[in-house]
């Protein structure tokens, strides 16, 4: 089924709804049109270059002007209040009275392009409220709908809508996002991490002897060998785990600028989480669920860890073992409320 479709029947009229598909619709049309630069590498008039940074220091590439560029030309054709991205300092005004916000981090691992590596865009949509401030402070938990498009070998769009979590892919003949899977669920537990090894030195006594017990192996205290996996693209280790399990880390840590995590909780950590909760999965700052922190500020940093859900559970006890019991009981309830 083609996504339009998918999207027009699921809304079913119905206007908060209707507004949510018309929103990923037409996110949907920008990711098209990104993919085709973003496939050119480095023929697309050298898009990759760098040209600013952040004040928390990343890097600011063409491209990621260009990619915030696009989709606020396409929200613009939607009924979006507010867009707050990761490359404008503030939130924009879009169109006054609209019932969504979108939050979107417009270009994933920008830095992957000069290495042919998976890159994406990754937004979560939200209720609108009388003003950008309140809009953008809701906890995760109030987000409709979520997803990103990863553009790799094939480019795909992870989408929920609060009911499970599906594949689309697009169909380079036609250019049209088609329906490839359903209802991805994350096996409970996995010999697979994702962990950025070269902070082990920032990172607490307790995070670090839970990445030993994996690093061990089968001569250590699991008795099994994990795989480690590690692409610099949080959308290319989130497509990973949604379809074939594992664990993401990307703990808090003293390392300059990274003592509230290296993540934004606004427009990465929590459309993240939320798909991971719709497939089964979890995710946490190491203390609390992801999806229950409210944001302070538009680019606030967070701690980010998920996958499989008896994996985090275990990096919990490791961590934060007064937080488990808590973590544990609201991830059963979520369970239930799904089956």
């Amino acid at each position: 089924m083609i996504l339009k479709a998918y999207l027009n029947a699921w809304a079913a009229g119905r206007p908060l709804q209707t507004a949510i598909a018309a929103t990923v619709g037409e996110l949907a049309d920008a990711a098209t049109a990104l993919a085709d630069t973003v496939g050119r590498g480095p023929l697309a008039d050298e898009m990759h270059d760098l040209i600013a940074h952040h004040a928390d220091g990343d890097a600011q590439r063409r491209l990621d002007i260009m990619a915030e560029e696009l989709i606020a030309d396409r929200l613009r054709h939607a009924p979006v209040r507010y867009l707050a991205s990761e490359e404008s300092e503030s939130a924009i005004d879009m169109i006054p009275g609209a019932p969504v916000a979108v939050a979107v981090d417009p270009l994933d691992g920008s830095t992957n392009i000069d290495a042919n590596a998976p890159l994406g865009i990754i937004f979560g949509i939200l209720p609108a409220l009388d003003t950008a401030g309140a809009t953008f402070k809701q906890m995760g938990r109030r987000q409709l709908a979520a997803g990103f498009f990863i553009f790799g070998p094939h480019t795909s769009l992870a989408l929920t809508l609060g009911d499970g979590v599906m594949v689309f892919t697009l169909d380079r003949t036609t250019q049209r996002f088609t329906l490839a899977r359903t209802k991805l669920a994350i096996p409970r537990t996995s010999r697979e991490y994702a962990v950025n090894g070269s902070n082990a030195r920032f990172w607490s006594e307790r995070v670090r002897s839970y990445v030993d017990e994996m690093t061990a192996g089968a001569d250590g205290p699991r008795a099994v060998d994990f795989n480690t996996r590690w692409v610099g693209a949080l959308c290319g280790e989130t497509y990973r785990i949604l379809v074939r399990g594992g664990l993401y880390l990307y703990p808090g840590g003293t390392r300059r600028g990274q003592v509230r995590g290296r993540l934004r909780l606004l427009y990465e950590a929590n459309p993240i989480a939320m798909l991971i909760e719709q497939a089964g999965g979890a995710a946490t700052d190491g203390k609390r669920n992801i999806l229950d922190i409210a944001p302070d500020s538009l680019h606030v940093h967070t701690p980010l860890i998920f996958g499989s859900h008896d994996e985090v559970a275990r990096f919990m006890r490791h961590v934060s073992p007064v937080a488990i019991a808590e973590f544990m009981a609201a991830s059963e309830v979520r369970t239930e409320l799904r089956m």
